[in-house]
């Protein structure tokens, strides 16, 4: 779609969250009529040199569209050239093939330890692109512009970057915090539904393990266009900074909070091959048996459980499992989650209470036996 064009050189009234990691701080800078003004954003924060951009292909129309005025606010000075790169935004691409051939691109292109790599897409493109960077000549600068939901509220933010192997997800990576965010709601009107409520897992997410009343609101289910979307993007980014703060590089336990759902979700998108489900959605139905194994493990009520469902359910995610779905292959694959142990058993995050969660349970493996079951039952799903 096209995007509507700015008609001053002042921003849009837009919201921000600092995260405030020494050297390494950036800001988050989300609101509407963003993209358009990229050039102008990233000129205010002295970010020049030659310029990489990795664009989910997606999104690449519109971005082809955005192009012309992004160069206009100032992406072209002092810089040799602008090039990019159109990535399909499947978890496909997020393989060791993928960054060797796109090492290889920049190498060919001679750019230098100045150069600045623009992730332009999905969560999918911010892994890969962030991963590039981090590698390239041990680490260039990149700013991430995220498209979809999932990734504005979650993926962007915190420095994780990496891709996939065989064996699992996420496996090979590394931590490399962007210079900058910048999340434009707009370019969530080019999004197809499912993919918007793929992104509303994550949204869940924050409020289940730290804001009642941010989980509260988005029981109810959430659109693209409603108002308060804003307001509902900056509270998640704002637990996910903090959380980072605190512990940049997961070695504290506190960001570990942020994987609820993700073990059995990480579980169900290897054994299903990365095409069957969405990322949020494969975390949707890691949420519900997360949400069971907190009623069965941490003491969170069997009504809170229910109400994880229905926000589930409000927002058009899955809360059961195909029956074709290998249940084998997923217990398998919960072995080889990144997250393992040294004694090769997971840690999972549980809650206590809507807001309130707790990481580091171990599970005996006949409960968690019990939790990837219930995904295939439709008992207990809150009434449609």
């Amino acid at each position: 779609m096209t995007l509507p064009s700015a008609s001053n050189h002042n921003l849009p009234p837009h919201r921000k969250v600092y995260v405030d990691l020494g050297p390494r701080a950036y800001d988050v800078v989300i609101g509407r009529g963003m993209l358009e003004r990229l050039g102008e954003i990233l000129r205010d924060r002295d970010l020049y040199g030659d310029f990489v951009g990795m664009v989910d292909d997606q999104f690449f129309r519109a971005w082809a569209q955005l192009r012309p005025g992004v160069e206009k606010f100032g992406l072209e000075q002092g810089q040799r050239r602008f090039s990019y790169y159109k990535i399909p935004g499947g978890e496909g691409s997020k393989t060791l093939e993928n960054v060797a051939s796109l090492l290889s691109d920049l190498a060919k292109e001679k750019l230098s330890r100045s150069a600045v790599l623009i992730a332009i897409g999905g969560g999918v493109i911010g892994d890969l692109a962030g991963f590039v960077a981090a590698t390239y000549l041990r680490g260039i600068a990149f700013v991430q512009v995220p498209t979809t939901l999932l990734a504005m509220v979650d993926s962007s933010v915190g420095g994780k970057t990496g891709v996939n192997l065989p064996e699992g997800k996420n496996l090979v990576g590394a931590f490399h915090q962007p210079k900058l965010v910048v999340a434009d709601l707009d370019t969530l009107k080019t999004l197809p539904p499912r993919e918007f409520a793929a992104g509303m897992a994550e949204v869940i997410k924050y409020g289940a393990i730290k804001d009642k009343a941010l989980f509260d609101r988005v029981a109810k289910g959430v659109k693209p266009d409603d108002k308060d979307l804003d307001e509902i993007v900056e509270k998640c980014v704002a637990i996910k900074a903090r959380i980072v703060e605190n512990d940049e590089f997961e070695t504290k336990g506190e960001r570990a909070l942020l994987n609820f759902g993700h073990t059995i979700g990480h579980a169900i998108e290897n054994a299903t091959g990365y095409n069957t489900y969405l990322h949020g959605e494969a975390i949707s139905l890691g949420m519900r048996a997360a949400a069971w194994l907190s009623v069965w493990h941490a003491g969170l009520s069997e009504s809170d459980a229910h109400r994880i469902e229905a926000a589930l359910d409000a927002n058009g995610l899955p809360l059961t499992l195909k029956a074709t779905d290998d249940r084998a292959a997923i217990l398998a694959a919960l072995g080889n989650d990144k997250k393992v142990a040294a004694d090769g058993r997971n840690r999972w995050v549980l809650l206590k209470s809507l807001g309130e969660a707790t990481s580091g349970h171990e599970l005996p493996p006949d409960l968690v036996e019990r939790a990837v079951d219930l995904l295939y039952q439709a008992e207990g799903l809150a009434a449609k």
